[in-house]
């Protein structure tokens, strides 16, 4: 990966698009992977709760049904009757069976016998008087009185909350007091199995069966009273522990102290306890910390794959745009540095775009000059046809000229005339089926038109073809106040040979021009042109000697080959037709005498008319080619002889802002977009660059070399429009006027300083 691509602004977005586009699932995929796991985590730890609780009831209700069948057993044995337990012999295997009955659950802490209305109760250490019992021990909050009126007056098992039990005056232990009336189940019970029941093996059977739990359990009465509680020393006020005991059995999310937590809630049915276990909820993120950790490690490495992916996809989709930037940047000659490459890439098209809209007329031009000389629609893409706006869809055309017989004003009706020329580069006439594009010829007072149409079969072609001439002479004068001579050149059925129309047209406009009396001349059917002889006809001759005045072979040979063809069909003897090719190469060396290329005479040797039709037609081509690619040659060195003064003209005077090519056409009497196309050849580059480059120049010679006010010198340039202009120069130097002048003076001292140096 190259690293200047991480320099590029455009890429950082492509990369951080991509890494968006994949983080934003992936975090909420996450989230709902990482708060599903949480959840279901929560609900298995629940459940498991609940039935650790579930077996923590199962487990103190079996241990409460082993106490009241050890009191039934109590009830029941003989050893344990009121009269033994009084009878100073037998009291000794009473206190022994008591001991026994005592080591058989390993929960009672202490159990005791007390029979109704006596004033001694019996244990497994022996009897005590009620007094003396109430003084080893001590309820913090059960009085004497009461515990007595509970012996005595008790028909149902009952459990006391956990009380502090100080036993002989200074050991302190926090106890559950068990009564279960005897006989069990009776509705007068003579007396009372009383346990005494350590809190804490009551916490520690709740904790071995619920395991490494860390929240707080609760056991309530079928009151709502608590009988225990266990939590590492921790509870809850009265008020927040009370509704617990309300709870449904199963698994419930409260908010306690401000605080979520999940409760767990069963309810006993033998004795109407209600069990209770508690815990925040965040103590459930320790139980998921492996879960966590696996899903952020999981997160990290897709992450980081998706990141590589983002690389590869933001350079795939940033290298084609970089190639357009370096392609754009070599086209234009510039390296732009400015804004990203998408930036770049759209003023290169706008400058494009721009140079595209002001030589599209010229290229327009250009594409029908071409048509006309060389015909051959048939190999043009219909992608240019398209670009240029023309379409060639009627089934006949023919090329027609006009030309002003008295030039235009040199200054006052250049504007008329562009906007003629203009207002002729497409026109309609629907009436007639026709539509008519025009084209500026190199010749300042001439424009050609291509006319396409479809014949209407009440009227003759050529009817239909004088009405079309007849609505375009009526329009142009109707927008030029002077004499038009319009030449028509034959209506073909095929663009194919629009070439030779349009020479046609300039031989009748030429005719005209020489003599004719009409405005308009047909070379169709020309009133002009005498029938001089039955052998060749003058208008073949006329077209031979127009294309090769217009350096078009490709017509020159045509007419050579008609010309042969129907002599050699003839019935004339070969004597006459030795003489009328004579004729032929009159007319070709004749031409060529007119346009100064004296080297063909030398050609046409003794032998040049010897030999058969073949070799003739031959010997004719060649000479006629040789004298078409002398005309081009001429031509070339004629207008590259006028680019040289033009290009001289601009030279001196780019200063002037009037300076245009309209005035250059009217100056050295060329159409621009004759002149256009020629300067843009010459040069390589388009007139307005030229002319831009001309005077930035200048500007940038006078900011190094006078203090002269910015505005000042752009007027003495020829720039009229200021803030344009400097628009213009920071686009072209990413500098400002005074950034430039300022940079100037700064690289001026400092060679200064190294000269004095």
């Amino acid at each position: 990966m190259n690293r200047n691509y991480f320099k590029s602004k455009l890429f950082l977005k492509f990369i951080g698009s991509y890494l968006f586009i994949l983080l934003i699932p992936l975090i909420l995929a996450t989230v709902f992977i990482y708060r599903n796991a949480v959840t279901n985590l929560q609900s298995e730890i629940g459940q498991a709760h609940l039935n650790q609780l579930t077996q923590t009831k199962t487990v103190i209700d079996g241990r409460i049904k082993e106490l009241n069948e050890i009191a039934t057993r109590i009830a029941y044995d003989e050893r344990l009757t009121r009269y033994k337990v009084h009878d100073p012999y037998d009291s000794r295997d009473s206190i022994l069976a008591l001991n026994n009955y005592k080591a058989t659950s390993s929960i009672i802490g202490e159990l005791f016998l007390y029979y109704h209305q006596d004033d001694r109760i019996y244990s497994s250490k022996g009897m005590s008087n009620l007094q003396v019992f109430a003084g080893n021990y001590g309820f913090r909050n059960w009085k004497s009185d009461d515990l007595v009126k509970e012996l005595n007056t008790a028909k149902f098992p009952s459990m006391r909350p956990a009380d502090v039990v100080v036993r002989n005056a200074n050991l302190e232990q926090s106890m559950l007091v068990y009564n279960v009336p005897i006989t069990p189940n009776s509705p007068n019970p003579h007396g009372s199995v009383m346990y005494l029941i350590r809190e804490s093996e009551v916490t520690g059977l709740i904790e071995s069966v619920l395991g490494n739990y860390r929240g707080l359990t609760y056991i309530f009465d079928a009151k709502g009273h608590i009988l225990t509680h266990s939590g590492n020393g921790e509870s809850l006020a009265a008020d927040a522990v009370l509704p617990l005991f309300r709870l449904s059995d199963g698994i419930h999310k409260q908010i306690i102290d401000g605080r979520a937590h999940s409760v767990v809630s069963v309810k006993s049915e033998k004795n109407g306890w209600t069990y209770v276990t508690l815990m925040t909820s965040d103590q459930f993120f320790s139980s998921v910390l492996q879960v966590r950790s696996f899903i952020m490690i999981l997160f990290c490495i897709l992450v980081l794959v998706g990141a590589a992916i983002a690389l590869a996809l933001a350079r795939m989709q940033y290298l084609p745009i970089v190639e357009l930037v370096n392609f754009a940047n070599t086209k234009s000659g510039k390296d732009r540095t400015s804004g990203n490459e998408l930036e770049r890439i759209r003023t290169t098209l706008q400058d494009y775009s721009s140079k595209i809209d002001l030589q599209e007329p010229y290229a327009r031009n250009h594409f029908l000059s071409m048509l006309l000389k060389y015909g051959g629609i048939r190999s043009l893409s219909p992608d240019l046809l398209a670009a240029f706006n023309l379409q060639f869809d009627q089934s006949h055309c023919f090329a027609m000229v006009i030309r002003w017989t008295q030039q235009e004003n040199e200054h006052g009706d250049l504007h008329d005339l562009q906007e003629m020329i203009r207002m002729l580069s497409h026109i309609r006439f629907p009436e007639l089926a026709a539509q008519a594009y025009g084209v500026e010829l190199p010749q300042l007072d001439q424009l050609a038109l291509i006319v396409s149409f479809h014949p209407d079969r009440r009227m003759d072609e050529f009817t239909h073809v004088q009405l079309i001439v007849e609505e375009v002479r009526s329009m142009v004068q109707d927008m030029s106040h002077d004499n038009l001579a319009i030449g028509v050149g034959t209506c073909y059925p095929s663009l194919e040979q629009l070439n030779q129309s349009f020479i046609e047209a300039c031989s009748a406009l030429e005719m005209l021009t020489s003599g004719g009396p009409t405005a308009i001349a047909y070379f169709e059917k020309p009133s002009y042109l005498q029938q001089e002889t039955a052998w060749i006809d003058n208008s073949v001759l006329l077209k031979l000697t127009q294309s090769l005045k217009l350096g078009n072979s490709d017509v020159a040979l045509q007419m050579i080959r008609q010309s042969l063809l129907e002599l050699q069909t003839s019935e004339l003897s070969p004597l006459l037709i030795r003489c009328v090719c004579f004729d032929i190469l009159n007319t070709m060396l004749k031409t060529a005498s007119e346009l100064g290329i004296h080297h063909v005479l030398q050609e046409a040797g003794p032998n040049f008319m010897a030999g058969s039709f073949e070799e003739l037609e031959r010997n004719f081509s060649l000479l006629a080619s040789r004298i078409c690619a002398q005309v081009e040659r001429n031509h070339k060195k004629e207008e590259h002889s006028l680019m040289d003064r033009i290009v001289s003209y601009i030279d001196t005077h780019y200063m002037d802002h009037t300076l245009s090519l309209e005035t250059l056409s009217l100056e050295f009497t060329i159409s621009p977009s004759h002149l256009s196309r020629s300067f843009k050849e010459k040069v390589g580059t388009n007139f307005i660059q030229y002319i831009w480059q001309k005077r930035l120049e200048a500007v940038k010679h006078q900011l190094r070399t006078t203090n002269d006010p910015l505005k000042d010198i752009i007027l003495r340039v020829g720039y009229l429009d200021t803030p344009n202009f400097i628009r213009k120069f920071k686009k072209e130097t990413g500098l400002t006027p005074g950034q430039f002048r300022q940079m100037q003076a700064q690289t001026s001292d400092a060679e200064d300083h190294l000269q004095l140096q």
